[in-house]
């Protein structure tokens, strides 16, 4: 996508300016910024990439909630062309085929876990919704929580085999009702 975006003539500054336009649900503004407040240690772990997701989340405020983004980094080369690459040395990719190739959420929580026992934090919330995220979430154990979006591919691989989840489970469609689990 970034190839023909800079085929089209647009420049990086005209990229960011488009992400600034993606909306944010006003409670999802106001969950991480209370979460924040409370002390949680926020991160996000997604296999987009570190201009598209700091862009949008510093034009929102929120850049300052989180701990650490991880995600394909990236890098404006001499050109003045966004350029993206892989989270995850492609070569020596672990094979698993629930994650992309260039992020492995499996690898990635396992070291965020190792990092929280180290630290003697135990509880870990999991927010996602798509494919790449089932196999984190059956990292997770007892006391803690895996929010998938309702209706998504998470939440569908999860209601198909929840005796494989030892997190309590708490599906959202919608701000509506909230998610309650605290």
């Amino acid at each position: 996508m970034i190839e023909e975006l800079h085929s089209q003539g647009k420049t990086v500054e005209q990229i960011a300016e488009c992400l600034k336009h993606v909306p944010l649900h006003p409670r999802t503004i106001s969950a991480i910024e209370s979460a924040h407040d409370l002390g949680c240690d926020l991160k996000v772990v997604s296999d987009a990439n570190q201009f598209y997701i700091e862009t949008i989340l510093k034009h929102h405020g929120l850049y300052r909630c989180l701990s650490e983004i991880i995600t394909n980094p990236t890098a404006v080369d001499g050109e003045g062309r966004l350029r993206i690459f892989p989270y995850n040395d492609l070569v020596s990719f672990h094979g698993c085929n629930l994650c992309p190739p260039n992020l492995c959420k499996d690898l990635v929580i396992e070291q965020i876990q190792a990092s929280m026992s180290e630290k003697g934090k135990s509880r870990f919330i999991y927010l996602g919704d798509g494919r790449g995220d089932y196999r984190p979430t059956l990292k997770l154990d007892r006391g803690d929580h895996v929010v998938p979006r309702k209706g998504f591919p998470l939440s569908d691989r999860l209601l198909s085999n929840p005796s494989l989840l030892k997190a309590d489970c708490h599906e959202w469609s919608n701000w509506g009702g909230g998610v309650q689990f605290m």
